[in-house]
């Protein structure tokens, strides 16, 4: 139990965050459509403070929550080491349900914060850090999402490795490999990788993101479980 309240506790945190900032950038107007006056210097403004934001998070959540759980807070994760022979099957159901609370949580907070904004904060069909792929294609979508996770499980299952793996900066490597993900695929996707993080928001804004959820789950755990198997079968592990 105490390894599932951690692993509630850093996703709530990663979520509380990531997509608080993502609401900060909107109300500053540095978002993905800014004002057209203010330029796309703006625009890249807002990607990078959101980039930060959530590989920051991740980070600070590898050393605060990682010696009690491994810190996945996130489904693909999980995945990934089950399939990568890392973790039990048993503990899956466990980390995903501690996960998904925890994104819950995170995002409650975070709306209970917004409910005080000066003049209101709409949450509902508006911008609340939810993942859409808007105009794009959903094979384009589905690919980002896809690639993005295996990219990202793979870093991690690399750098946590027994042999050569990052050892204490370990952490720190995670954290930027998600924010440069970030920098590459937010105008797309919004580059979620993570089940629990977009479930939360996209329930809570509804319509659009709510029916594009479906795309936000099953790629991600397919990137991270492809992840899993390649390391798996040796391909990207290091020799024993």
């Amino acid at each position: 139990m105490k390894k599932y309240i951690a692993e509630a506790f850093g996703t709530a945190v990663l979520v509380f965050v990531g997509c608080g900032a993502v609401v900060a950038v909107n109300l500053l107007g540095l978002g993905l459509t800014p004002p057209a006056a203010m330029g796309a210097s703006v625009q890249t403004q807002g990607i990078l403070a959101i980039a930060l934001a959530f590989g920051l998070s991740v980070t600070a959540m590898a050393y605060c929550v990682g010696p009690v759980s491994g810190c996945h807070i996130n489904p693909a994760v999980t995945v990934a080491l089950w399939a990568a022979g890392r973790f039990e099957a048993r503990e899956v159901p466990g980390y995903v349900i501690g996960q998904i609370i925890g994104a819950f949580v995170g995002a409650g907070m975070l709306a209970l914060i917004l409910s005080g904004a000066p003049g209101g904060y709409t949450i509902r069909g508006g911008v609340f850090g939810q993942n859409t792929f808007g105009g794009w294609s959903v094979t384009s979508a589905f690919l980002v999402e896809f690639c993005a996770t295996l990219i990202f499980t793979a870093v991690i299952l690399g750098v946590t490795q027994a042999k050569n793996g990052g050892g204490n900066v370990a952490g720190l490597i995670i954290g930027l490999t998600l924010a440069l993900l970030h920098l590459a695929f937010v105008p797309i996707t919004g580059n979620s990788l993570n089940p629990a993080r977009t479930l939360a928001p996209n329930v809570y804004v509804g319509g659009q993101a709510l029916s594009q959820l479906w795309l936000y789950i099953v790629a991600p755990l397919l990137g991270g479980l492809a992840a899993g198997v390649l390391f798996k079968g040796r391909v990207l592990a290091a020799d024993e």
